[in-house]
Parts: structure tokens; sequence; C-alpha cells
């Protein structure tokens, strides 16, 4: 039994969407997976966002978890242009938040610049940033990440990421039914085929979601994991979104993983991001 629902887009394709909160609550808070993730990533941020009357929508993309897969190459653009698709057809045409963890964080900030009507604030989760690639060791560190995942995509196709799914399905501290979903999708080789193909595409979407800045007045919270001395090099470009804006909120979340970020320890902070933006939307 898979949760949530597949929705239609373009052409046919089903992408699966998982729905949490109040059903007339507004606006709709849009969670965007990372890399190798899928919409179980979000399970504990959706209840917790539900416990507070706020409404959200997590999804996998094209090829990922549980839904279909759509044309190459699958890079920011073509991403973007799926999430639009999917609010039209669900009928969502009021401005949502968006909210993206780890190189999701590209995907909602492409969203955000080219659909600036649409983006009543956004929320950066650990996210990476388009300016990683201009680090000294950025473009190796994602070269080295595309490595790993044409690995998992061969180690898949022979059946094998089943069995390693279980030391690796759950960095996150997922329970109860989306555990169990998480770990299955680590183990699927359809998924780790699409995953790659994304990272394949990683410059791209870098270069394409650097084409333009945030407008300063579009409300921005940047949520990260661990402690600010850390890694102030990295923490200072998480940052930086935030503090061009007029409406930035920066909280360094000491204890917490990248991963972790997201699990039932350290998932206030995100939830603490996401009414920070709605603050300030509201006025």
């Amino acid at each position: 039994m898979v949760r949530g629902e597949r929705i239609a887009i373009d052409g046919g394709r089903r992408l699966r969407v998982v729905r949490a909160g109040p059903a007339q609550a507004t606006p709709l808070i849009v969670l965007e997976h990372g890399a190798f993730g899928c919409a179980a990533d979000w399970a504990v941020v959706q209840q917790r966002l539900a416990a507070k009357g706020l409404r959200s929508l997590a999804y996998d993309r094209a090829g990922l978890g549980h839904s279909d897969p759509g044309p190459t190459p699958r890079d920011g653009r073509a991403i973007v242009a799926d999430l639009a698709a999917l609010l039209r057809e669900l009928d969502e045409r009021a401005p949502v938040v968006l909210v993206g963890h780890s190189m999701g964080g590209l995907m909602v900030r492409l969203f955000a610049l080219t659909h600036p009507d649409r983006a009543l604030g956004v929320v950066l989760v650990d996210a990476v940033t388009p300016d990683v690639m201009i680090l000294p060791r950025g473009p190796g560190m994602v070269r080295a990440f595309g490595r790993l995942l044409k690995l998992a995509r061969l180690v898949a196709r022979a059946g094998l990421m089943r069995p390693i799914s279980w030391l690796t399905h759950n960095l996150i501290g997922l329970t109860g039914e989306a555990a169990i979903e998480k770990r299955r999708i680590h183990g699927s080789a359809g998924h780790a085929r699409w995953a790659s193909e994304e990272v394949d595409c990683w410059p791209a979407t870098s270069d394409q979601a650097a084409e333009s800045d945030f407008p300063p007045e579009l409300p921005i919270s940047v949520i990260t994991a661990g402690a600010e001395p850390g890694a102030p090099a990295l923490k200072a470009l998480q940052a930086l979104p935030a503090i061009a804006s007029r409406h930035g909120y920066v909280e360094h979340v000491a204890g917490a993983r990248h991963a972790s970020l997201l699990g039932t320890r350290f998932a206030d902070p995100v939830v603490r991001g996401v009414e920070q933006v709605l603050a300030a939307a509201r006025g």
C-alpha cells in the first residue's frame, strides 16, 4: 500500500503526492526533498506542521519513489515544470511556501525565481546553493557524489541495494509506515537510476538557479544542521539568501546532521522556519 495518491500531469505521467494538515488551511507548504530522497523524508515535518494547523504537500520527483519517470535531462527546469504542472492539476492557484532540503534547495530557488507570483516565501533546510559550485572543492564533491550514485545504480540493478538499504535508509530517523516506505524505495533500481540522472544535471541546475537572485522582499528562512562554528564557510554561504532578504531568519541547529534535521529530534526548527516565513508574509 502506497501512502498518498498518484496525480497525472502533462502527458499522463503520474507523480506521487502525500498531503497532510487541515484541508482548507492556507497557504500550502510545498516540501521538496533532496538527492536520492522521496516524500517519506518529510513525514515527521508534515506531522508537526499539521499539529500547528498548517497544510503541506510532499511529493516524489519524476522517477523517484513512486512517481513515473519523466523526460531527460532531469535538470532544474524539468523538475520545476513538473511541480508547476502538479500544482495546476491539484487546483492550487494561490501562492505557496516552498521548503527545500539539500539539493531540493536549488529546485525551490529556481521555482521561486521563475514563478515569482506563486512564491509566498522560501525555507532552505541545510540546502545546497549555487555558490557551492564556486567553492574550491565544490565541483569535485559534486562529481564524487555523482560517481557514488552511478555505483548505487549498478548495485541496485543487481538487486544488492535491497540489503544495503537496511543500513542506509533511515539516517533521518523516521518511524512507522514512512520508515518502511523509505527502506523499500532505497532498495529500488528505478529510484537509483533517476536519482543518478538528477545528480548528473546538478551543475546545470546550479547554473539555472544562479541566473538571478531572490527578490529582497521575499521572506526567506535558512535552517542548517550543526552549530555555526562547525563549518563557518559553508554556513556563511547557506545563510546568504536570508541575510539578503528584508525578512530573513537563520537558525543553526546544534547536534543535527544533514539528514537527521528532518527527523523526530530536530524537526521543530524546520517548522519554526516555516512559521517565520508565514509571519513575515502576513505582515
